[in-house]
This record gives C-alpha cells, sequence and structure tokens, in this order.
C-alpha cells in the first residue's frame, strides 16, 4: 500500500466528510464507509456533549517518513471536545489500528485551532508552578484594601485582581435612534437584566469575600441618587474641606474630573479631563497630619457605593488612607496610587443616613509608611442615573442598566477604549468597551507587560452571559457553555505565556458546573467548550472565557434560572472555579470559603450579657470549606454594623450590652479561604428593670422565582399569582409574561412564547434582606421596658433555642411559605415548630405571629387543628385588591402590598376568620378580617400580612405597643 493510500485511509479513520491530502494526488473513497468509520470512532465522544456542536472535519494531513510522523490538522469544530488525557490516547489509538504495521510506531499528532490536542488535555489536568505564569506574579500591595477587616485569607484570592461582568445592557440603536436592550424581553426579564442577578448579587461578592480586587465595567451599584464632592466644585453647602498639616495641599499639573451639577456628555467629552487634583507629601505622623473631607448632603437613607479618583504620579504610593465614616461607623482601607489613577475605583458599598452628617462622610489623609505624594479629586455616591447623551437624548434610566460603553466614558476612559465605531454602532463598541476597559486598566501590569495602562494587575476576564435556544420536551434543559480563543496572536497571551489558558479555565467551568449542579438539582447539561473568535475572549490580554450559563429562551432553564438558591448554586460554582484556576496559575494551593453559618440564637445568660451560638453548615461538594473561625457583626441602636470581631473555632460569642441598648449582630463563618455570605439579623436588649421577656423569631427565609404554569397548553411565570421574591434588591424583572402559549415557542417577538411586557422597565424591586428581626425588635423596644432576644426559627424546631421564661414570642414569617414549586421547600408552621409552640402556650405564654401566607401554607389536617384550636381562627381567603389601607386598633395605616424599591411587598394577603372566642382586631380595605386575636387562659394575635411590611415607622411602633400590652398586661 503506498503512502496516499495510507493517508487516505488515516481521513476516512478520524471521521471525516471530506479531507485535504497534501500529496501529488489524492485517492476517492466511498462516502458509506467514511460515515461508518465516523459514527464508529467518534460518536461515543460527541454523546458525551449534550447539544455538541462539534465536527470532525480534515483540512490538512501530512505524512514525514523521515522523522515518522503524520501530521493532522482538524477543523475549529473538532476544538469543541473537551479533551482529557484518556480521549486523546483512544483516538490516537484508534487511528494507529487502521494505519498498516508499518506506521502503527508513527507519532501521530492532531491540531486543532493551532494547538495540539495532546496539549490541550494536559492543559486540563495541568496544576504545577510552571504551568501558566511560570513565576510572573504581582508582588506590590493590592489595589485596595480593607484593613479594618478582622482578617485576611491567605489561601484564598487576595491581592488577586480580577475582571468580571455580565453580559450586554441597555444601549442606543443608531439605526433606529432609540434606546434599547440588547436581548429580547423573555420570561419577565432579558440577558440584560438576567444576568446581573448572578454576577452583581453573588458572583463578584463571592469573590470579594475570599479577597479578590473585582473590575467590572458595567456599573454595580442599583442606588440611582448619585452624590460627587469634588475640589473644583466651589458651589454653597458643598461639604469638601481641607485641612493642612505639616504638610500642605497643591494642585497637580495633570487635568482630572471635575463636577459639572445636571451636566450630560456627548459622545467623545471626558469627565476626566475637565478639572484639577489636589497633591501633599506624605508623613507618618499620626499628629499633625494633613487632611481632605469629603461629606455629601444625601437625599434619602441607603445604601451607597462609594468610588474615589485619584492621580497615579512617579511618586504615588501604596497606602492611601481613605476611612469611610457609614452610620457612625468607620472602615479604613488603603488604596495603592500607584496604580489605576484618573478613573472611578470602588470601594465599597455602605449604608449612609440621610441629609448631611460628619458620621457619613469620606476621609483622605496624607499618613502613609512611605515616603512620597497622595492625591486626591473627587469621590462618588451611588450609582446614579445614565447621564450620558446619544442621539439628543439619554437613557433615562439608572446608571446599572447601561451598557459599559456608557460606564466607560463616564469612568474617564479614552475613546479608543469605548468608540471604536465612532459613534456609529453603540452595539459593537459595547462588546469590545468590555475588554478594552481590561487591558486598559491591566496595561503595563506583570500580567501585561507590554501595553500601556494603568498597571492594575488583572490577571483574568470572565464574561457571563446567557443565550438563546429552546426544547419543547418537558424535562430538556439546554444548559450551560463555555467559549474561549486560543488561536489568536500566535497562541499567545500578553505575558508571553500560552492562550491555552483560556481554554483550560472554560473547561474547568463547564465541568465544575456540570458536577455542582447535577450534584445539588439533580439534573444540568452542559454543551461542551467552544474555541472560536469572539471578542471577548480574543481581546484580553489575560486567560478570558465566556460563560453562558443557559437559555434565556428555553423555559427549563429559566423556571430553574429565577430561583434565587439556583442563582447561589451557579455563583459559587463559579467562584469555586475562579478560585483553582488562579490558585493553580500560580502553583499555591487554595481553601475555598464557607457557607453561612445555620440555627442563628441568642440567649440571655445573666446581667447584661448574652450569649449568640450558631452552627457551623458544611459544604458537601468542597471538603476545604470547612470554618475555622467566625466574624461577629454589631450595630448599635440605628447606627450600621462595626467591622467585626473574629472569634476562633467556637460557634458562640459573649456579648455584655449597655443596659437599654437595642443591638442587632450578624455571623459570616470564616477560613484561610474567605469568608461566607452573613446570617440574618437578630437582636439582643437587656433594659434594667425589665420584668418581661420577648423572644423575636425569624420565620422568613424564602427566596424564590415568580410562580408558573407549565403544562400541554401553557408555560411561563405567573406575576399576579406570586411576584416570588429575591435576596435583596435588584433590576431583573423588565415586565410581566404577556405570551403563554406553547404552540408558539422560538417565534421572536411578540406572540412568541415567554414575549413579557416593559411595565418594570427601570423599577428596582426590593425583595429579602434578611433583617426583619431588627425591624420588630426596634418597635418593641419603642413599646416599653422590655429584656428582647431572638433567634431563627430552625433552632426552636431543632431543640437549640427554648421557649421558657418568655413572657411573649413573635414570630416573623414575612412571605414564608411552601409554593410547591421552588426548588428549596420552605415551610411556615412545621410539625416540630407546631408541637413546641403548643407546649408553649399550654403554659400559658403569648403568641404574636404575622406573615402574609400563614393561613395559605396551610395543607394538613394537622396545620388547619393547630391554627383552629391554638391561633383560633381558620383560612378564608386571600386579599390581592389594590387598597393598601388598613384599620384596627382605633387607627388607620398602609402596609407594602405593590411591589417597590423601599420593602418586600405582600402582594397578597391571607383574610383569616376568628373562631371560637377570638375576635377581628385590623381590616383591610374591603373589610375583610386581617388580624385575629384571642384572650383565654394563653393570648395569641395573628396578622395575616406581614407586620413589618407596614409603612411608616411611627405606625408600626404605635400598633407594637399596642399589641405587646394586649398579649403581655
Amino acid at each position: 500500500m503506498n503512502d496516499i493510500r495510507h493517508l487516505a485511509l488515516l481521513a476516512v479513520v478520524i471521521g471525516l466528510s471530506g479531507y485535504n491530502v497534501k500529496t501529488a494526488a489524492q485517492t476517492p473513497f466511498d462516502k458509506v464507509e467514511v460515515e461508518k468509520r465516523i459514527e464508529k470512532l467518534l460518536t461515543p465522544q460527541i454523546k458525551k456533549m449534550p447539544r455538541s456542536q462539534a465536527t470532525a472535519k480534515v483540512t490538512d494531513c501530512r505524512m514525514n517518513t523521515h522523522t515518522h510522523t503524520i501530521n493532522v490538522t482538524m477543523d475549529k469544530g473538532f476544538a469543541d471536545f473537551s479533551f482529557d488525557r484518556k480521549l486523546v490516547r483512544n483516538i490516537k489509538k484508534a487511528f494507529a489500528k487502521e494505519l498498516p504495521k508499518t506506521y502503527r510506531k508513527y507519532d501521530i499528532n492532531i491540531f486543532t485551532c493551532g494547538n495540539d490536542i495532546k496539549t490541550l488535555a494536559e492543559d486540563a489536568d495541568r496544576t504545577t508552578r510552571d504551568y501558566l505564569w511560570k513565576g510572573i506574579d504581582y508582588q506590590g500591595e493590592p489595589w485596595v484594601r480593607n484593613v479594618s477587616s478582622p482578617v485576611q485569607p491567605s489561601h484564598g484570592l487576595y491581592n488577586r485582581h480580577l475582571a468580571v461582568w455580565a453580559s450586554h445592557g441597555l444601549y442606543y440603536d443608531t439605526d433606529k435612534t432609540t434606546w434599547k436592550w440588547q436581548r429580547p424581553r423573555l420570561f419577565c426579564t432579558t440577558e440584560d437584566l438576567f444576568t446581573p442577578t448572578i454576577v452583581n448579587t453573588y458572583l463578584m461578592p463571592m469573590l470579594e469575600n475570599a479577597g479578590a480586587v473585582v473590575f467590572t465595567p458595567r456599573e454595580r451599584d442599583l442606588q440611582t441618587n448619585e452624590v460627587i464632592i469634588d475640589n473644583d466644585d466651589t458651589r454653597a453647602g458643598v461639604s469638601y474641606i481641607e485641612v493642612d498639616g505639616s504638610r500642605k495641599w497643591e494642585t497637580t499639573r495633570d487635568k482630572a474630573f471635575a463636577r459639572q451639577a445636571g451636566r450630560t456628555y456627548h459622545n467623545g467629552e471626558n469627565p476626566f479631563e475637565d478639572g484639577t487634583a489636589r497633591m501633599c507629601r506624605t508623613t507618618r505622623r499620626n499628629k499633625n497630619y494633613s487632611l481632605i473631607s469629603y461629606q455629601p448632603t444625601l437625599p434619602e437613607e441607603g445604601r451607597y457605593a462609594v468610588y474615589v479618583s485619584y492621580q497615579s504620579l512617579p511618586k504615588s504610593i501604596d497606602d492611601a488612607h481613605y476611612t469611610i465614616w457609614h452610620k457612625g461607623e468607620k472602615t479604613e482601607l488603603r488604596v495603592n496610587q500607584k496604580m489605576g489613577g484618573g478613573t472611578w475605583v470602588y470601594l465599597g458599598t455602605f449604608d449612609f443616613d440621610k441629609g448631611s452628617s460628619e458620621f457619613n462622610r469620606v476621609v483622605l489623609t496624607n499618613q502613609s509608611h512611605a515616603k512620597g505624594i497622595v492625591t486626591a479629586d473627587a469621590v462618588r455616591f451611588g450609582g446614579g442615573m445614565g447621564n450620558i447623551e446619544r442621539g439628543g437624548s439619554v437613557s433615562g434610566l439608572p446608571r446599572c442598566l447601561e451598557g459599559a460603553r456608557y460606564n466607560a466614558q463616564w469612568a474617564g476612559f479614552p475613546t479608543s477604549v469605548y468608540n471604536g465605531r465612532e459613534g456609529s454602532n453603540d452595539y459593537a463598541d459595547d462588546i469590545n468597551t468590555r475588554s478594552n476597559a481590561t487591558n486598559l486598566l491591566g496595561g503595563g501590569s506583570c500580567f501585561m507587560p507590554y501595553r500601556n495602562g494603568k498597571n492594575v494587575p488583572i490577571e483574568l476576564s470572565l464574561a457571563i452571559h446567557s443565550d438563546a435556544g429552546f426544547s419543547a420536551d418537558d424535562n430538556d434543559i439546554i444548559g450551560s457553555l463555555a467559549i474561549c480563543t486560543t488561536n489568536h496572536n500566535g497562541g499567545l497571551l500578553d505575558a508571553g505565556v500560552p492562550r491555552t489558558a483560556s481554554r483550560q479555565l472554560a473547561t474547568a467551568l463547564i465541568n465544575n458546573i456540570n458536577n455542582d449542579l447535577n450534584a445539588i438539582y439533580g439534573k444540568w447539561n452542559v454543551r461542551g467548550v467552544w474555541d472560536k473568535n469572539y471578542s471577548e475572549t480574543r481581546l484580553p490580554g489575560v486567560p478570558s472565557a465566556i460563560l453562558e450559563t443557559l437559555s434565556h429562551q428555553n423555559f427549563n432553564d429559566m423556571r430553574l434560572a429565577q430561583d434565587p438558591n439556583f442563582r447561589f448554586s451557579l455563583a459559587r460554582s463559579i467562584y469555586k472555579t475562579v478560585a483553582r484556576f488562579v490558585s493553580s496559575s500560580h502553583g499555591t494551593p487554595y481553601v475555598i470559603a464557607p457557607l453561612t453559618p445555620m440555627n442563628f440564637r441568642i440567649e440571655h445568660i445573666g446581667n447584661n450579657e448574652v450569649e449568640l451560638q450558631w452552627d457551623a453548615q458544611e459544604d458537601p461538594l468542597e471538603p476545604s470549606a470547612h470554618p475555622n473561625g467566625y466574624i461577629v457583626y454589631t450595630a448599635y441602636g440605628q447606627g450600621d454594623y462595626d467591622n467585626g470581631t473574629y472569634v476562633h473555632s467556637a460557634t458562640h460569642y459573649r456579648f455584655r450590652t449597655e443596659p437599654g441598648v437595642l443591638y442587632s449582630f450578624r455571623v459570616e463563618a470564616v477560613n484561610r479561604g474567605g469568608k461566607s455570605f452573613p446570617t440574618p439579623t437578630l437582636c439582643a436588649r437587656i433594659s434594667p428593670g425589665a420584668k418581661k421577656n420577648i423572644l423575636v423569631v425569624d420565620g422568613f427565609h424564602r427566596l424564590a422565582s415568580p410562580s408558573y404554569h407549565c403544562n400541554s397548553t401553557e408555560q411561563g411565570f405567573d406575576f399576579n399569582d406570586d411576584p416570588g421574591i429575591a435576596m435583596g434588591s435588584h433590576f431583573g424583572w423588565v415586565g410581566k409574561q404577556t405570551d403563554f402559549d406553547r404552540s408558539k415557542m422560538g417565534k421572536e417577538g411578540v406572540g412568541g412564547l415567554g414575549w413579557s411586557d416593559d411595565c418594570m422597565t427601570g423599577i428596582c424591586i426590593a425583595g429579602n434582606e434578611f433583617n426583619y428581626v431588627r425591624t420588630h425588635a426596634e418597635a418593641i423596644a419603642a413599646s416599653g421596658d422590655y429584656n428582647i432576644l431572638s433567634c431563627m426559627d430552625q433552632a426552636i424546631e431543632r431543640g437549640k433555642h427554648g421557649l421558657d421564661g418568655y413572657q411573649l414570642v413573635d414570630i416573623a414569617f414575612g412571605l414564608e411559605r411552601n409554593d410547591g414549586y421552588s426548588i428549596i421547600p420552605y415551610k411556615t408552621l412545621t410539625e416540630e415548630l407546631r408541637n413546641r409552640l403548643m407546649r408553649y402556650t399550654s403554659k400559658g405564654g403569648a403568641l404574636l405571629v404575622s406573615g402574609a401566607y400563614i393561613g395559605t401554607d396551610i395543607d394538613t389536617e394537622g396545620e388547619r387543628h393547630f391554627a383552629r384550636e391554638v391561633l383560633k381562627w381558620s383560612m378564608k381567603g386571600t386579599y390581592r385588591t389594590d387598597n393598601d389601607t388598613l384599620t384596627g386598633l382605633n387607627t388607620a395605616f398602609t402596609f407594602h402590598h405593590a411591589l417597590n424599591n423601599r420593602h418586600y411587598a405582600a402582594t397578597s394577603a391571607d383574610v383569616l376568620q376568628a373562631e371560637g372566642k377570638a375576635f377581628t382586631a385590623m381590616r383591610y380595605a374591603d373589610g375583610q378580617p386581617a388580624c385575629v386575636a384571642y384572650k383565654g387562659d394563653y393570648r395569641c394575635l395573628t396578622m395575616g400580612f406581614p407586620f413589618e411590611c407596614i409603612k411608616e415607622s411611627t405606625k408600626r411602633k404605635s400598633v407594637m405597643k399596642a399589641l405587646v400590652r394586649f398579649l403581655t398586661d
């Protein structure tokens, strides 16, 4: 058999529908025989990749009889396989078996996208120090570090700088001369709004809890107010104060930010070229230092992101000292001004009071451990509204909803970052802006040494998307896809390391998501890895990937994705992958941050001392996530939380209270990898001479998607039935679904399955803040001289917190319910809780119960018996009318009955019918009973709406005072 025949046979073996042998001639082949061999050799591997778009065509094939090698080049589709070493060995063995004996010992090399598949497989497994960065590492101080934190992770992401973003955002369509979303309105959202509910709510906080500094090119703050204090602003009432100590503040030579109230910016205008900045030589003294105070006048109380700007000069220091005062507490940060000058630098998000106060401000001093220059420009509070004018108008929506293109202009980036199409195509420019902004910040650092930039050592970029695709199968999930680009710039990243690192990142993302989500939810699909030419994976100078999390067009994907618990699981899987990837890239060990502690409770142990107790929550998917310590955060009265006290190992903490002061607490688990999300807030108050003890129980833990229909004719989310509840506030909803017809599946636009209106566009919807014990405790504290303790309801159910010794138990159920569709089941009156409450009332204890679904959640005879015989009511119906007025207790008040940006809403409330000797104590606007009270051998009162939803603070306090008196006098 001659060499040409050998090459033709090889082309058949590796599974091709056509081939090109670079020799003098080609030998015809039997197409049927080719297809049979393709099926035999590659189909088993393709079947392992759900919905794979991989192909297997040969584009080049060469044999060298002198070096005894055969080199085969496959098309780009072949790169979509998830290669591992076993698969590569199997493919090569299959090749060898089909070759004549003369050539079976030849080395067979298979290439795709410029990479040997053996290298791709090795990259997927490699964890040694010289794999990626080969000794390249950043050794300086972080861009921003919180020096008030009691712990820093040693095996997490501390001093790692990452670029992460949520896809798309509102943009200006120059052809249609209108602002619009980049993706369609489907299933009550759009990709532009959906992906931030993963990235902003979960992923970035997880990465930051692990110690990372995270840059995101879209505005991250939901706050629509924006207040800027700048040295160039000379308006009356602006609280910019300079104090000269032993060193004086001077004006720098370079241009800087200048605030011009109410101004909008046209394309190409740079707000960082209109003003000046200040500078001062540093001092090591703790006395007679110089400072600048930035004190805003805030229009509303709330959470505000804090950004600062400065200039990076040749003598800039790496530890500029900023102090943020937030509701009387202070957090100190150090900023490395050697990098990142001339743009907005995010310091954190904090709670601030309304108005102007020295207890709500930012202070910069010239104190430093180094000899050099500290610079000062502006401080910004809040994300604000869009202010980039396009086509004669601004978007009219919050900046956090806009695309990265407009945020980059507001952040002072040059037009080369965001205006490559010179204003003709904002859509294309927005895509490129995300990577361009990353490269500009990272340019000049050790990871991008050959670019001009701001020297921020960004070493990874990750874009979080969702994409289209649908299935008519009720159980079919489209699932996740990862994308990378390895065939660019000669296969190298900016620092000269191989671009195959991006493929390793993409492969790890897919593999971990597959493992984690299948382990938690029992079913998830992955579609493999694409190695293709996409802007967000081609342009970054560091390892990069796009993660297409799921299909926003497929209902089976979205009914999971709209559940906040699923988004948490997905984000945690992504975070774990990033932590592992970054650590292995440098050859360092990693530890994954722990999960939130459970069964939080507070007990009075004598005099003015209380003990906080909790239990560790283990992560069955990650053994390294075991906590080895905890941080207890404390807030005094109306103030914000302090920076925390570290508790080593023990799951309890004793605290001596000041008499009559209400304290709020929350706890985070920590280990060497970082810290968890915090527990819900609990409260304690020990009042001198108090004769009655009140226990406030947190029974509201629910996070849920809106209710939905899924049957033979309809699919979709029903906001009118139950809008669900998210973690915290978000802009994730675009409107209500209007089209449910399954026969219109796949149709785009109005009339297609999933199409939604825009009635919620630009509206921030408040969710579960997990702080309602504080609302109850504040109202009780204003009612009289009582001792107040609190616990989570699971602590009662599991016998970890008793009810004896309390004259009143106040259970806040909020929107808790077993809705029948959430991926995590919730329940108000569990059997364990009912049994303990029955024993408590049998001893004469008093109960105050409130929640929107207490009656709705009853579905067994045991629950109905408890409601009727112990709580003294039966379920009569639901209250859904628009009127939010309640009457009773000789007063009238309103409650949050419609979705809004201030407080979660009870859009549906229970109508409770009094039983036996009980009576109606409050009524809804239509006269139906809203509250049932009972006074006998014990006392109880049940509200069919959440107490904390009463809108006005003064009304909440007056209502609580009347309730407590009725129940305890």
